[in-house]
């Protein structure tokens, strides 16, 4: 490929580097050149642009990531249409995510033009969750570049899949231990297993005893595929009684212990091919800890060994890890997680000119009422309006749609200032909220529940965000773990910084076109099909 400014006589067929207005008409960048464009370019007075020529074992950038990208597609991964030059890939199943870096660097090192970035190894991913991207720099490579790209690449990542389990579980009992902490327990460990699609069968509480302990897992040993033993005293030793009744049920221990914090006392054994985990105390909690690493490696079907464990200490002081989901200590009446919609409604549309966009009608419906409707039809648990330039005007325009409203008085000062007072007007059960622009006229509800539903099949702890064509867009589900961060935001800036901090998962759901569209200007109001109104 040779790149650099080109006499327009021979440019047909180059790709233009930079995005040029000729005439009336704007050439893109990345745009091929025609034999009318050259002449259009020529009428315009341009005798040189510059721009990318091809050589005959060239790719462009598109061919070239998707003829990477194959590589990488499996029945469990699949890659999306190329785009500017980058292809993204996704979970097609829950499972867990794992990657050899060794593969990934090799890739990365063919030549800086071909790159790969994937997620951190062992992260739990959701169908529709992008796990890596493949991005080719320029507009176009060498075949060769990427042919060696694909035989370095093999086996590069997977996701496994999680299997469903059938889960016996032992909690012993000491004097003064409530039924009522043993009962919690129960429920915590049904949502935690839940996520892979496990199940707890039956429940024993024998006494803190060797013996009894050992005879509770030998009972459960047929009718499980693994055994969670919770000890009423924690485990300080080798020899302690969890442990010793793994041996006397004729097992073995594999591990006492892990460097990860909270979760140093778990305990990992095996009892006639069944897998027998000692709980460390922090697992009656529903909060992240050393427990679920494990957990997730044996439901993903993966070994665990000792060295496996002692591997896990880069990374392995917690605090509560919010990209992931938690199972609730209470479920919801409705049995979903609550979803409250926002849709921003305050702007002042300064580059519409003297009319409010807001109020442009599309097929005789003023556009904020078109997307208000599709908030208000989608499976949210309730929606508020943020308003604030033409109050009165917009709030009429919604008027019977059932929408809540909260004005914000200093809506003037940008977009972070409606986030604020929406954030502050939900109720305290909403466990994420849909952030919708008003201006985007070919969002639909079926849309936004997509949104939804990939935010519940996530537990509730991931940043779902429409995009298209594999470039981010809006609207946005936050969870509620990230209001605190949106309450902080100031000035013109909208929820993007935060999303992109990487404290959460995000979940990209493709919606195309209308994840892109919205009209900040008269022109891009007339080409959507609205009218404005003075």
């Amino acid at each position: 490929m040779k790149f650099g400014p080109v006499q327009v006589e021979y440019a047909e067929g180059a790709i233009l580097a930079h995005a040029t207005l000729v005439g009336g008409t704007r050439l893109r960048k990345a745009h091929r050149l025609t034999a009318s464009d050259i002449e259009a370019l020529k009428a315009a007075g341009i005798t040189r642009v510059i721009a990318a020529r091809l050589s005959p074992d060239d790719l462009d950038e598109d061919a070239a990531a998707a003829r990477l990208a194959e590589i990488f597609a499996t029945g469990e991964i699949e890659a999306r249409s190329p785009t500017t030059g980058r292809v993204n890939l996704h979970a097609a199943t829950p499972g867990l995510f794992t990657v050899n870096r060794a593969v990934v660097d090799a890739v990365n090192t063919v030549d800086p033009a071909v790159t790969l970035a994937t997620l951190a190894p062992f992260t739990p991913v959701v169908p529709g969750q992008m796990v890596a991207t493949v991005k080719i720099i320029p507009f176009a490579v060498s075949s060769g570049l990427i042919e060696q790209a694909r035989a370095a690449g093999g086996g590069a990542f997977a996701v496994h899949p999680f299997r469903k389990k059938r889960f016996g579980v032992v909690q012993t009992v000491l004097p003064g231990v409530k039924p009522s902490v043993l009962d919690k327990t129960v429920r915590i460990t049904a949502g935690r297993l839940a996520r892979y699609g496990g199940v707890v069968g039956r429940e024993l509480r024998p006494p803190h005893e060797e013996q009894a302990v050992s005879a509770a897992i030998e009972t459960l040993l047929d009718e499980s595929d693994m055994i969670l033993v919770f000890g009423a005293s924690a485990v300080c030793d080798e020899g302690d009684v969890i442990p010793a009744a793994i041996r006397i049920a004729g097992g073995r221990v594999e591990r006492v212990g892990m460097p990860v914090d909270p979760g140093n006392l778990l305990v990992l054994g095996d009892v006639r091919g069944r897998c027998v985990i000692g709980a460390p105390g922090c697992a009656r909690s529903p909060k992240t800890n050393g427990f679920d690493w494990v957990l997730d490696r044996l439901m993903a079907g993966l070994d665990v060994a000792s060295a496996d464990i002692a591997a896990m200490g880069v990374g392995g002081l917690l605090a509560e890890i919010p990209s992931r989901p938690q199972p609730r200590e209470a479920e919801r009446k409705s049995g979903f997680l609550p979803v409250w919609g926002l849709l921003l409604a305050a702007g002042q549309s300064r580059r519409m000119g003297p009319g409010n966009k807001l109020l442009a009608e599309f097929d005789g419906v003023p556009l904020v009422r078109r997307t208000g409707a599709a908030l208000a039809g989608a499976q949210v648990d309730g929606a508020i309006a943020v308003l604030g330039h033409e109050e009165e005007r917009v709030r009429a325009a919604l008027d019977g749609l059932g929408l809540e409203s909260v004005l914000n008085p200093a809506f003037a000062e940008g977009l972070s200032t409606s986030l604020r007072a929406g954030i502050a007007a939900l109720p305290g059960e909403a466990a994420g909220v849909l952030v919708m622009l008003a201006d985007m006229p070919e969002v639909t509800t079926a849309d936004l529940d997509r949104l939804i539903a990939a935010f519940r099949n996530a537990g509730g702890n991931s940043v779902v965000r429409a995009t298209c064509n594999g470039k981010r867009g809006n609207p946005v589900l936050l969870p509620r773990a990230l209001f605190g961060e949106i309450a902080r935001l100031e000035g013109d800036t909208g929820a993007r910084h935060v999303v992109e901090q990487g404290l959460f998962t995000v979940i990209d759901i493709e919606l195309g076109h209308a994840a892109g569209l919205d009209v900040d200007t008269p022109e891009a109001l007339a080409q959507a099909g609205g009218t404005l109104i003075q």
